[in-house]
C-alpha cells in the first residue's frame, strides 16, 4: 500500500490540485509569503477535504505533515488554524513534548512584537476581525475567536490521569465540541501512554482533526509505517529542502589544531563574515554554538575556556593560524583583511569586542534554556547582543536560527561502530541540520532572498554567506561517520561525488571587438507598477454579473419511494433579475466596502493609484458602477430586495472581485532591457558537477576549436550537447549571412524575467552580426529542454514566444541590436527548431 502522499504524483491528482486556489483568508492573513512547497502542503489539505476519493482518510481525520527542519511547519499550522476557522472550527489544542518549544510557539502565536509572528497585525476572515486567544480550559472559548490552549506531553498527561482540573484540562472540556489537535515533533507521541490518550480525544468527536507535524519519520519501522501510510499527507524532506536551495550548504572544516585553536580559526572565520556582508550592504550577526558532547559540567568549563581566551587574545595567536592554516577559506578571509586594510591587531580588537561576556548564552539546563528562550529564538534581531552559544544536547530540536554560521566541536570522541555512525554522531548531523537553515539576503531589488544564489558560481566570496562551517579535529574514521550520517539526512552531498571543472573564455575570444564592445541585453525584477491600471478590467476583473439567490421558503417533499406530483404555484417559479449597483443605495455600498479591508482606501490605492477617492469608486463605471448583480428568486421575493439581501449580495460580489484581482496581480514584474557590456558578465569560473554524470563531460572534442563557441567546454545536459551538435551542423549555412557568430554558454550569469516577475535564466545566447544591410547584431535567447521537462516549465516557452513576438531593436552609438528568441530546443522536434531559429534570423 502506498503512502497517502503518493497519490498526488499521479498526473490527474496533479493537474487537479493546480486547479484549487489558496483562499484568501490563509493568504491574506500569514505575516510571510507562503513558498511554492508551502502553497503545495496548504492545497493538498483543501483538495483532499473537499473531494471524495477512495483514499480519503476516515474520520475523524488524523493526517501527518513530514517536513524538514526550517521548512515553516509552524507556518503550516497558522495557515490551517486560519482555514478550519473559516470551516467552524474554533478550538485547538497544541501539544508538544517540550515545554521549551511551547514557549517559542506562544510567540510565534500570540506576540505580534515577535520578529517570527506568524500573523498579520489585524486577521480578518469572511469580513470579520478574529483573534488568537491563548485559553487555560475550553470552557473559556469563545465562537467569534480562534482559542487555543498550549500544553507539553507531562501536563496533559498528568493532568488527565490524574484528573486535575484547577485551571487547566480534563476529559469534560472534550466532549461535546470539535477541536483540532496540533501536535509537534510528532515523532515523539507514539509512546504507549501518551499515544492513548491523544487518540482517546482524537476520536471523542466524529469532527475532530489531529494534525501531527515533524521532520524525524522512523521509515524503517513496520510499526510506524502501518500507523501512518494513510496519514503522510505531505512529505518534504531535507533532500528536497536543500535542492530547492532553502538551506545552508555544508562544509567540514577538520584540522590538526588542538580545541583553542580550533575556536579561533572559528573566531577569525565569523569576522570574515561579518566584515564582507558589512562591505555587501548586508545586515548580518553571525553565531557560533559551542558543543560539548555529554555534561553540562563539560559544557561550563567550554564557555569558561572561551572568555579566557577572549581576554588573552593576541596578534600572535591570530598570526599563527594565518601562517599555518591550510584550510582555502581561511586563506581568503585574511586577503580579505589585508585588501580591506584590517591588520591583525584591528582583528583581534573586534573579536574581542563581539565576544564579550555578555554577548555569549548558555543554553544546558532547562532552567537556564526557559530563561533565556526568547533569546535563543531571536538571535538574528538587530538588538539581540548573542554571538556564541554554548550547549550539549538541548538545541537538538525546537530551536530556529538563522544566523548559525559556525559550529565547534569541542571533544573529540567518536562512538560509531563498523563505520555506521553512533548516536552521538546521529544527533550531531541533526544539529548541523537545523543549523544549515539559510540567512535571507539580497544583493539587488527584486531578488529572491531566501534561496542560495551562488551554487554555479562558487568562486564568487559571498558564497560564504551560504554555508555553514562544522569544526572538528581530523579523524578520517569520525568524518567517514558523520558524512554518511548527513547524507543519510539529505543535507549534505559528499564531495567525493563531485568533481570541480575549469570553465574559462577561450583568449582568443577574448581578443575579439565583440567581447571588448559588446553588449548583452537582459532585465531585471522590480516592484510591479500599477501607474496605468484604472479599471478593474486592467487587473483581470470579471465583467459577468454576480449571481445571488434571494432566500425563501421554497422547497418540496418527496416520497422515499416514488416522486410526488408537484404543486408548485406561479408564485414559487424561480426567477431572476438584474441590478446595477447604480440601483443599490451608496450607503449599503459603502457599509459593504468598510467589512472588507481589501476596499479601504488605502488598500485599493495600492491597485488603482489613480481611483481618485472612495466615492469615484464607487460611482464610475471603470469600478462598481459598471457592475450589475443578478438576484434570483420568486416573483415575491425579486420585489421586495432588502437592504440585508443587497448586503449579502455585495458581500459576495466584493470577494469576487478581490480573488480576480489578486489572481491577476504580482509584486513584481521584469523591467525594460538593460545592457551591459560583454567583459563584465561573462566570465571565467570553477563549476560543479556530479562525477559520472552527464555533465561531467564537457563535448571538448566538438566545441575546443569552434570559433563560434566561446567557452572550453559545454559542460550541459544532454540536451543541451544536442543542440550544439546541431548548432555545429548549421553553421556553415549562418555564416554566409552572418558574422561575429558566438554561441555563450549562460552559465547562471543573466536571468530574465517575465510580466509575473518569474526568473529564467536561458540557457544559451546567441549572438550574431549581419554582414550587409543595417548589420544588425541578434541576440537570441535559446533554452534546450528534455521531453520530461516541457510540461512544466511551458510558461519559459511562452516567454521566449512573447520575446519573438515583441522583438527589441536598441541603437548604441552606430550599433543597432536586435534582442529576440526562439521556442524551445528539443531533439524530438529539431526540424522544427531548426526551421524556427532560420525564421527567426533570416525573415527580418
Amino acid at each position: 500500500m502506498a503512502f497517502l502522499h503518493e497519490i498526488f504524483n499521479n498526473p490527474f491528482a496533479k493537474k487537479a490540485l493546480a486547479q484549487v486556489q489558496l483562499p484568501n483568508w490563509i493568504s491574506d492573513n500569514l505575516k510571510f509569503e507562503q513558498r511554492p512547497y508551502q502553497v503545495e502542503a496548504f492545497k493538498r489539505y483543501i483538495y483532499l477535504d473537499q473531494e471524495d476519493l477512495e483514499e480519503k482518510p476516515k474520520r475523524p481525520y488524523h493526517l501527518l505533515y513530514n517536513m524538514a527542519t526550517g521548512s515553516g511547519k509552524t507556518l503550516i499550522m497558522a495557515g490551517l488554524m486560519l482555514h478550519l476557522y473559516q470551516k467552524g472550527y474554533r478550538n485547538f489544542l497544541f501539544f508538544v513534548n517540550s515545554n521549551n518549544i511551547i514557549q517559542k510557539t506562544k510567540d510565534n502565536f500570540l506576540n505580534p512584537q515577535a520578529s517570527k509572528y506568524l500573523f498579520n497585525n489585524k486577521i480578518v476572515i469572511d469580513g470579520k476581525e478574529v483573534l488568537i486567544k491563548e485559553i487555560d480550559n475550553f470552557d473559556e472559548a469563545d465562537d467569534r475567536n480562534i482559542n487555543i490552549k498550549f500544553v507539553s506531553i507531562q501536563m496533559l498527561t498528568s493532568g488527565l490521569l490524574l484528573n486535575v482540573r484547577e485551571n487547566g484540562l480534563s476529559f469534560e472540556d472534550f466532549e461535546n465540541r470539535k477541536l483540532v489537535l496540533i501536535g509537534d515533533e510528532a515523532h515523539h507521541n507514539n509512546a504507549s501512554v501518551w499515544g492513548d490518550l491523544v487518540e482517546k480525544i482524537h476520536r471523542m468527536s466524529f469532527e475532530n482533526i489531529l494534525l501531527e507535524f515533524t521532520a524525524t519519520m522512523d521509515y524503517e519501522s513496520k510499526s510506524i509505517v502501518e500507523k501512518y501510510q494513510d496519514k503522510v499527507i505531505f512529505k518534504y524532506d531535507l533532500a528536497e529542502f536543500r535542492n530547492d536551495k532553502y538551506s545552508k550548504e555544508i562544509n567540514l572544516i577538520r584540522s590538526l589544531y588542538d580545541e583553542q585553536y580550533r575556536i579561533i580559526q572559528a573566531l577569525i572565520l565569523n569576522l570574515y563574515r561579518q566584515e564582507l556582508a558589512t562591505s555587501n550592504n548586508i545586515n548580518l550577526k553571525p553565531v557560533i554554538l559551542f558543543k560539548a558532547k555529554r555534561t553540562i559540567k563539560e559544557s561550563e568549563q567550554n564557555k569558561e575556556n572561551f572568555h579566557k581566551l577572549i581576554d588573552d587574545f593576541s596578534v600572535a595567536m591570530v598570526e599563527k593560524i594565518q601562517k599555518t592554516s591550510t584550510v582555502p577559506i581561511v586563506q581568503k578571509a585574511f586577503h580579505f583583511f589585508e585588501a580591506k586594510g584590517i591588520s591583525a591587531n584591528e582583528i583581534v580588537k573586534r573579536i574581542q569586542t563581539n565576544f564579550r561576556f555578555e554577548n555569549c548564552l548558555s543554553a544546558n539546563n532547562d532552567a537556564e534554556a526557559e530563561k533565556n528562550q526568547l533569546l535563543l529564538n531571536t538571535l538574528e534581531d538587530e538588538n539581540n547582543p548573542i554571538r556564541a552559544v554554548f550547549a550539549v544536547q538541548k538545541l537538538n530540536e525546537g530551536w530556529d536560527v538563522l544566523n548559525l554560521f559556525d559550529i565547534v566541536r569541542l571533544y573529540e570522541e567518536r562512538d560509531g561502530k563498523n563505520g555506521k555512525p553512533g548516536k552521538t554522531t546521529l544527533s550531531e548531523a541533526q544539529l548541523i541540520g537545523r543549523g544549515a537553515r539559510y540567512y535571507p539576503f539580497a544583493l539587488e531589488q527584486g531578488q529572491e532572498k531566501f534561496t542560495r544564489k551562488f551554487d554555479d558560481d562558487i568562486s564568487n566570496e559571498l558564497k560564504t554567506l551560504e554555508e555553514l562551517y562544522y569544526h572538528t579535529k581530523e579523524d578520517s574514521r569520525y568524518i567517514s561517520e558523520l558524512k554518511k550520517a548527513l547524507v543519510d539526512s539529505g543535507i549534505y552531498e559528499d564531495d567525493a561525488n563531485l568533481v570541480q571543472l575549469s570553465l574559462f573564455l577561450k583568449p582568443e575570444f577574448k581578443k575579439t571587438d565583440f567581447y571588448r564592445d559588446g553588449h548583452v541585453f537582459f532585465n531585471k525584477k522590480v516592484p510591479k507598477s500599477f501607474d496605468n491600471i484604472k479599471s478593474f478590467a486592467d487587473l483581470g476583473a470579471t465583467k459577468t454579473n454576480f449571481r445571488h439567490t434571494l432566500s425563501s421558503g421554497v422547497g418540496r417533499m418527496s416520497s422515499a419511494f416514488f416522486e410526488l406530483e408537484p404543486t408548485q404555484s406561479n408564485d414559487e417559479v424561480i426567477k431572476t433579475k438584474d441590478v446595477k449597483l447604480t440601483e443599490i443605495p451608496k450607503n449599503t455600498i459603502r457599509f459593504a466596502l468598510s467589512k472588507n479591508p481589501f476596499f479601504y482606501f488605502d488598500s485599493l490605492l495600492h491597485y488603482f493609484p489613480n481611483v481618485g477617492s472612495l466615492s469615484n469608486f464607487i460611482e464610475s463605471t471603470d469600478f462598481l458602477a459598471g457592475l450589475e448583480i443578478t438576484f434570483s428568486g420568486t416573483a415575491n421575493r425579486l420585489k421586495e430586495i432588502s437592504h440585508f439581501d443587497y448586503l449579502q449580495a455585495l458581500n459576495g460580489l466584493l470577494q469576487n472581485i478581490e480573488a480576480d484581482i489578486k489572481s491577476n496581480s504580482t509584486v513584481y514584474e521584469g523591467s525594460d532591457y538593460i545592457k551591459e557590456p560583454i567583459y563584465k558578465v561573462f566570465k571565467d569560473k570553477e563549476i560543479k558537477v556530479y562525477r559520472d554524470s552527464e555533465r561531467a563531460d564537457g563535448q571538448e572534442t566538438l566545441v575546443a576549436n569552434e570559433p563560434w563557441y566561446v567557452y572550453n567546454a559545454n559542460y550541459g545536459t544532454s540536451e543541451e550537447k544536442r543542440f550544439v551538435e546541431l548548432f555545429s551542423r548549421r553553421f556553415e549555412g549562418l555564416n554566409q549571412k552572418f558574422e561575429n557568430i558566438y554561441l555563450i554558454r549562460n552559465e547562471r550569469e543573466i536571468k530574465i524575467f517575465d510580466k509575473l516577475g518569474r526568473a529564467f535564466e536561458p540557457d544559451f545566447l546567441l549572438f550574431c552580426k549581419q554582414r550587409d544591410g543595417e548589420q544588425m547584431t541578434f541576440q537570441v535567447f535559446i533554452e534546450p529542454k528534455g521531453e520530461h521537462l516541457k510540461g512544466h516549465d511551458k510558461w519559459k516557452e511562452d516567454f521566449l514566444k512573447a520575446i519573438r513576438a515583441k522583438e527589441k531593436q536598441i541603437t548604441i552609438h552606430t550599433d543597432t541590436y536586435l534582442i529576440t528568441a526562439v521556442p524551445f530546443y528539443n531533439y524530438n522536434n529539431e526540424n522544427e527548431f531548426n526551421t524556427s531559429l532560420e525564421s527567426t534570423l533570416f525573415e527580418v
